[in-house]
């Protein structure tokens, strides 16, 4: 049974803050789309590397989701993320699903010291 775009989300929130780059990873399609303001990344690989740069950025940080707007296979996220190192005030990402798997994401935040 194919899971939910909520079911797919869960799984990847538990996943990042453990820390469980692979597990991130996994839910993602074969040819998923990851955009930022830095570039597009495609694949499984390119999810990966944009995910151990955020992971290495905001280590260990506690996570918050003021806002998760569902419509259909698509989401609207912003969150917070605060580390000993490093915080984030303002991440916006959007997830389109399909399938059981994330197909594509934008995403934006601010990285500052904390």
């Amino acid at each position: 049974m194919t899971r939910t775009p909520k079911e797919i989300f869960k799984h990847h929130a538990e996943t990042l803050v453990a820390g469980d780059l692979e597990g991130v990873v996994s839910d993602y399609a074969e040819d998923a789309v990851f955009i930022s303001p830095t570039g597009v990344k495609r694949g499984k690989a390119g999810v990966r590397e944009a995910f151990a740069q955020l992971l290495s950025e905001l280590p260990a940080a506690k996570w918050a989701l003021p806002s998760q707007i569902y419509d259909g296979d698509a989401l609207f996220l912003e969150w917070t993320a605060k580390s000993k190192e490093n915080q984030v005030e303002d991440g916006v990402d959007t997830f389109l699903f399909k399938d059981g798997f994330i197909r594509l994401q934008t995403v934006r935040y601010t990285l500052k010291k904390v």
